[in-house]
């Protein structure tokens, strides 16, 4: 009998295709909003012509490896239709499978042989590597090589495949140029552009929406969140990506983000006394994610200030409270929204830059905030 292809990394260490506070995809029960995806691939599979390669696309954290897992159960445990004496089969309606079905139990137990998930792996000194590398595909061979069971359907989910180096994409494309019979291959990926041109044009592309605010509470109350009281806050920051949402909540973002307007809201005068706040907590030992978030958030902040002045009017949801009213005196035209986009683009190069040569983090962001000061200023 065949075996499956193991998780590479060991059990007890974190898994590069799981976002941290997060069940893993493929012990998510249920997939919210992206029903428009699934009916594409239901009405490929019915067609009896069922395309060897999917490339699975949107912003990260919005159900693409759930969907993913939930396709891999599907097929395997969904036996090739047969036309019998009554003509073809009716078409299959839902890629439901029940969680007591065998190949649903082996899935959940990563045992099942004829499925090989391909993430980001641990190199010698027990580091996750931050690409998939060439042998990591390789061992695909491997796993093609052995017997088929269940109908003889094989199924690859690679995530993410944005996270291949040069090597370990040349090595897929040529699986996807000569695919072995019966096999899927399903690629993630929140950026396509990052992949091969010949990667993307040998896959079938299955483009996933957004959540909006009703699925996201719904998927959110699935993973065990605890949704805060402003829920439009939330929505806000997280662009419909239940990951997003959920870093937000593990790391504290709500209430970062909502300093972040507060010092906004000082400006051109500057609290410096929250502003000094902030650095020294992203200073701390430990808050490396927080300092990551941090970031992210005050990119965010600089695109809003943008799209204010450039729309005249601030984006909805507000996003902290009290962010509409600051938005609109620091942003009220398109001459200061220009002036945001710049300071925007500046701060997360700068930002980045800093990352790299591990500058210290209170000073990146305090750097920001002055910069910040000087724009509203002019």
């Amino acid at each position: 009998m065949a075996r499956a292809v193991k998780s590479q990394e060991p059990e007890e260490l974190p898994r590069a295709d799981q976002a941290p506070g997060a069940p893993h995809p493929r012990e998510t029960a249920q997939l919210f909003g992206q029903d428009a995806a699934e009916q594409a691939f239901l009405t490929a599979f019915n067609s009896g012509r069922l395309h060897h390669g999917w490339l699975l696309t949107g912003p990260q954290g919005i159900g693409k490896a759930t969907l993913a897992w939930r396709i891999a159960r599907f097929l395997l445990a969904t036996p090739p239709a047969e036309e019998g004496l009554f003509g073809a089969p009716p078409p299959v309606t839902s890629m439901e499978i029940s969680p007591e079905h065998p190949v649903a139990h082996r899935i959940q137990a990563l045992a099942e042989p004829g499925l090989a998930p391909i993430t980001r792996s641990y190199n010698d000194k027990g580091k996750l590597r931050d690409q998939i590398v060439v042998d990591d595909i390789r061992a695909l061979n491997r796993f093609f090589g052995l017997s088929a069971t269940d109908g003889g359907r094989r199924v690859v989910i690679v995530d993410a495949a944005d996270d291949m180096n040069v090597s370990s994409a040349n090595a897929l494309l040529k699986m996807l140029e000569e695919p072995p019979a019966r096999t899927t291959i399903l690629l993630i990926s929140h950026q396509p552009s990052r992949l091969l041109p010949t990667i993307r044009s040998r896959c079938r592309s299955l483009r996933l929406a957004p959540l909006v605010p009703d699925d996201m509470q719904a998927a959110l109350s699935q993973a065990g969140a605890e949704l805060p009281t402003q829920t439009e806050h939330l929505a806000a920051l997280s662009a419909g990506s239940v990951g997003a949402a959920l870093r937000l909540l593990n790391l504290g973002g709500l209430r970062i983000y909502e300093e972040l307007v507060q010092i906004a809201g000082s400006l051109p005068r500057l609290d410096r006394q929250r502003a000094m706040a902030l650095a020294e907590a992203a200073a701390q030992r430990g808050a490396a994610e927080k300092f990551e978030l941090l970031l992210t958030l005050t990119e965010t902040l600089l695109a809003r200030l943008a799209r204010t002045g450039a729309a005249g009017q601030p984006p909805l949801p507000e996003a902290a409270p009290g962010e509409a009213q600051i938005l609109s005196r620091l942003a009220p035209d398109p001459r200061r929204a220009r002036a945001w986009a710049d300071l925007a683009a500046e701060a997360s190069a700068r930002a980045r830059h800093g990352q790299a040569v591990n500058l210290d983090p209170a000073s990146l962001v305090l750097d920001t905030v002055f910069k910040m000061q000087d724009t509203a200023a002019r």
